[in-house]
């Protein structure tokens, strides 16, 4: 971590903390503090709404007396030795945990790599604003706009410093400047609404300001005069990159360990079996340099690897922690989360891989269907993998995007879903989910 945030002090404090939870009478330990810095200005018409700067130091440690377990979290100030003393007492009369503890020794990340994820750049709260004020400004400026819901920019950083009782000690940190603005189009009962954003690791990368105003302020005048179209079965529904992400997230659900072992999952019995169309691919890999998530270790001090998780279709790995691959009677691949005092497994950089054909071309096929670019509601059921949730986007029709079209309802299987899926060859990496333009057949709309 770099020295503009004292790495070597929350070290140091890590490590006194989880000396004194052994004295106390702890077995194994972890400390774990997290830093983040963060300041935010958000406009709305023309003005500054609110300018916020937030700095905090969390500190979490756990201990374990055998199979009990017991974590406590503190801000700075805090006595070591009372913090360390409350804890292990806790776990004291804590119910045994037969999968808890710290990951194995063995699997313990010996490099730290740098991966590039700290842009020291600082940004004054004078050039947030700015940026704000010029996004909201040239929306506005756009003809068909009508009002603003607002912009915002941001820039700050988030480290993680982990300290265990055998023999783990590393930090980093990573920082995050983000660019937002949403507006309305049309007047009176024909109002729509869009927005556009932007989140990077570094400063320089982002989209200028100008760029993202426009954008949305063109999505939410192409959203005007929207039309229902009628119930259809067995329908082609294309799903947009912004959508296709979080397609790709419940596949992310779908395969996370602690879900299968939980039994919440729909693919729980599907490990080495078909799960998603032949040729598609899943991959996740930590250790991107200047990922949007990347992390050179996980939440428990494991240095993960690149995985093809679904490769060619066929399920290839969960997303385990040491506790749920414990559970499952497996070993841990480095994605335990942490999340306060608790680790619990996640993707990090993960992409469904583009396939050959492009949005044009995969639209052009479709004939008729629906493209989407908006969801509403969370009718996601992971343990059936049933689908249902309203949405808007245009009409597809000989192959071409004709006029726009909301209050609907797609609706499907995701275990169909995964099966009939055809990617395009689109993909933006630059955010933690990563999404091609997507294809899904066989889907039913609910409309007039």
């Amino acid at each position: 971590m770099p020295n503009e945030i004292d790495s070597v002090n929350l070290l140091q404090r890590a490590e006194q903390l989880v000396d004194l939870a052994r004295k106390a009478g702890a077995d194994r330990a972890d400390a774990v503090v997290v830093r983040s810095r963060s300041k935010s200005v958000s406009v709305r018409m023309g003005k500054v709404e609110s300018t916020e700067a937030s700095e905090s130091d969390d500190f979490s440690l756990r201990v374990f007396i055998g199979n009990q377990v017991a974590s406590v979290s503190a801000n700075p100030g805090f006595d070591l030795t009372a913090l360390a003393e409350r804890a292990v007492a806790m776990a004291r009369v804590s119910p045994e945990d037969p999968y808890s503890g710290l990951a194995d020794e063995q699997d313990l990340a010996r490099n730290i790599a740098d991966l590039e994820l700290y842009d020291p750049t600082e940004v004054s709260s004078d050039s947030l604003r700015e940026s704000a004020l010029a996004m909201e400004e040239v929306a506005r400026s756009v003809s068909g706009v009508s009002n603003s819901l607002g912009a915002g920019a941001s820039a700050g950083m988030g480290g993680l410093v982990l300290v265990t009782s055998h023999g783990f000690s590393g930090s980093y940190a990573a920082s995050r400047f983000s660019r937002s603005v949403g507006v309305i189009a049309g007047e009176g009962t024909k109002m729509e609404r869009d927005h556009d954003f932007d989140s990077r690791l570094y400063y320089a990368d982002l989209d200028d300001a100008e760029v993202i105003g426009r954008r949305a302020a063109e999505r939410a005048i192409k959203r005007l005069n929207p039309r229902q179209v009628p119930t259809a079965s067995n329908l082609t529904v294309i799903f947009d990159p912004r959508v296709a992400r979080g397609f790709v997230g419940t596949i992310a659900g779908a395969i996370n360990g602690a879900s299968v072992a939980r039994k919440t999952s729909f693919l729980r019995d599907k490990m080495g079996q078909q799960v998603l169309k032949a040729g598609l691919n899943v991959t996740d890999d930590p250790l991107k340099v200047r990922g949007s998530s990347s992390r050179p270790f996980d939440g428990e001090g494991v240095s993960g690897e690149r995985l093809t998780m679904i490769e060619d279709g066929v399920l290839q790995h969960w997303f385990l922690s040491s506790s749920a691959a414990r559970e499952l009677g497996l070993r841990t691949n480095g994605r335990g989360a942490r999340g306060g005092t608790a680790v619990s497994p996640s993707s990090t950089n993960l992409a469904l891989e583009p396939g050959d054909i492009s949005p044009e071309d995969l639209i052009r096929n479709v004939g008729t269907g629906l493209y989407i670019t908006d969801m509403i509601g969370q009718g996601v059921d992971m343990i059936t993998g049933e689908y249902s949730r309203g949405a808007s986007g245009f009409w597809i029709e000989n192959g071409e995007l004709t006029y726009p079209v909301s209050e609907v309802t797609i609706a499907s299987n995701l275990k169909d879903m995964f099966m009939r899926v055809t990617p395009a060859n689109d993909i933006d990496r630059k955010y933690g989910v990563a999404a091609p333009t997507l294809a899904i057949e066989g889907m039913t709309l609910a409309g007039l």
